[in-house]
């Protein structure tokens, strides 16, 4: 893939609330093992990644330490403590991040159907750039809704895409964007979001909603629907190739 190497964090901290009953989902079995390894497998044998990084909530650490240390020892994972937000965690994670990484890639502990297609796009894309994520372009209707409950518009969607991970950034810019935080960045919902607010590209390659993230129990029988259905793997692409389709 290239003499770039790769740092990936893999933020398992969220509290899940929409998933419903007990502990972490992270920790949730999806056909028998743990979704965060399934996770972590897609990037522990690639040439590109120097380097994995695993953050678990405080409140999870000793429950993966018993039960995973065999396993995220073989993976060769470096296991974290994270904070009560995404960033914090994401911070804890960087902080551990080696020099030797030209790129960091963050990416969903849930979202364990990505490709190595996938991957591989938005890591070649990220090399080019500096800032590069997965995102699938939005198919249905969709609908601004008030808090009451009903439809306040209909939003046209050409041009929408929802934010997939992983997302890929040079190294140095993300370590002094999370030391010196842009504008805003309070209430950012991911890691583009901050690159953005500080005024840079960032480029988009096309995913589609077999990323799954896992979100609700429903969510992992499709997810195991998605990883026995899916086709051959097909590298993904840059956004410029399906411009005519999505406007």
């Amino acid at each position: 893939m290239g003499d770039y190497k790769v740092a990936v964090i893999v933020p398992a901290a969220g509290k899940g609330e929409r998933f419903g009953g007990e502990g972490n989902k992270t920790l949730a079995k999806l056909d028998g093992r743990a979704i965060f390894l399934r996770t972590l497998e897609h990037f522990i044998n690639r040439e590109d990644v120097c380097q994995t990084i695993l953050v678990v909530s405080g409140a999870d650490l000793e429950e993966v330490r018993s039960k995973y240390s065999a396993n995220l020892g073989l993976l060769g994972v470096t296991l974290v403590e994270g904070g009560e937000r995404r960033m914090n965690s994401v911070r804890a994670g960087l902080e551990k991040v080696s020099e030797d990484a030209d790129l960091v890639a963050i990416h969903d502990a849930v979202r364990p159907c990505v490709t190595k297609g996938m991957i591989d796009g938005v890591f070649t894309e990220a090399v080019k750039s500096g800032a590069a994520i997965l995102a699938s372009p939005l198919h249905g209707t969709i609908k601004r809704v008030s808090r009451a409950g009903v439809v306040d518009e209909t939003v046209s969607r050409a041009g929408l895409f929802e934010a997939q991970t992983p997302q890929v950034f040079k190294r140095s810019t993300l370590v002094e964007l999370y030391a010196e935080p842009p504008a805003g960045a309070d209430d950012a919902t991911d890691d583009a979001q901050l690159f953005e607010l500080a005024g840079h590209s960032v480029t988009v390659v096309v995913s589609d909603s077999s990323n799954l993230k896992i979100t609700t129990k429903p969510d992992l029988s499709l997810a195991k629907a998605i990883t026995k259905s899916r086709p051959p793997d097909k590298p993904a692409q840059r956004l410029g190739a399906f411009e005519e389709a999505q406007w």
